[in-house]
């Protein structure tokens, strides 16, 4: 994250004039947000602020509460990712609390598992926060357009989603019940990655760094898995990509590498 911390650190400086602060970070998949997070609340602490970090995964809702959503609504959405596929009252009170300067317990999701992690093993935090930093790949999106929903995005859509039931519900909660989480973000950082077409080798090493700190994970992805896995997302990441730049309040430019361009 050359240069990334820096420049964010800088910026949180100029925006956070009282506290509690929350900062929104958005970024594709693999993109670096997590790093990014972790090393600003080091940073922060190391002043004396009161800082933590949580990412929207860790508001995944869990494989069973998927399962019958994906059969209730739509098959696609036992596939964790989109929205629809997070504990929003679970994130508001999180955020609420925060804002008005009320101690948090931060939730966790375990990947390998693909669920959430028990609840005496959460982040109790005893003190109320001056920042958070509120980190995930669709944090601050906001919807399409109908028109933009009908052609499918790949050959996901194409095959799974023909009527477009799937994303024109994701869209639409997108535009509700996550527009109201979103809200109560102060400033929005973007991380853009330079196109969709990165994502499959950063998730892949994501998944690979998944393996080697919970080698008995039973539900680890290979690279064909993560092929398929990332079109749930490619929608919304272009879509990110393409529009979140004229209204983030900083957008950091990053090349494959992850390194801050000089250039936008």
């Amino acid at each position: 994250m050359t240069g990334s911390l820096e420049a964010v650190e800088a910026a949180l400086d100029g925006w956070r004039a009282d506290s509690p602060f929350i900062l929104g970070l958005c970024g594709a998949q693999g993109s670096g947000k997590s790093t990014l997070a972790a090393g600003l609340v080091d940073r922060l602490a190391a002043r004396g602020l009161r800082a933590a970090a949580l990412s929207i995964d860790d508001l995944y809702l869990s494989h069973e509460a998927r399962r019958q959503l994906a059969e209730d609504v739509h098959p696609l959405f036992a596939t964790r990712g989109p929205p629809g596929t997070h504990d929003l009252a679970l994130g508001l009170s999180i955020l609420d609390g925060v804002k008005a300067g009320r101690p948090v317990t931060l939730p966790g999701f375990d990947k390998s598992t693909d669920d959430p992690t028990p609840e005496d093993a959460w982040r109790r935090l005893d003190e109320p926060l001056d920042v958070l930093i509120f980190e995930g790949w669709c944090v601050g999106a906001r919807p399409q357009a109908e028109h933009q929903l009908i052609a499918p995005a790949n050959a996901l859509e194409a095959r799974a989603d023909p009527q477009g039931v799937w994303r024109r519900q994701a869209n639409s909660v997108l535009g509700g019940a996550y527009a109201a989480l979103f809200s109560r973000v102060d400033r929005l950082v973007l991380l853009a990655a330079p196109g969709f077409e990165v994502v499959r080798r950063w998730r892949l090493q994501q998944e690979e760094g998944l393996g080697r700190q919970s080698p008995g994970g039973t539900r680890l992805m290979n690279a064909e898995e993560i092929a398929v896995f990332i079109q749930h997302y490619e929608r919304l990441t272009r879509h990110i990509l393409a529009t979140m730049p004229a209204y983030a309040d900083l957008v950091l430019w990053i090349d494959e590498a992850r390194r801050l361009r000089s250039e936008v």
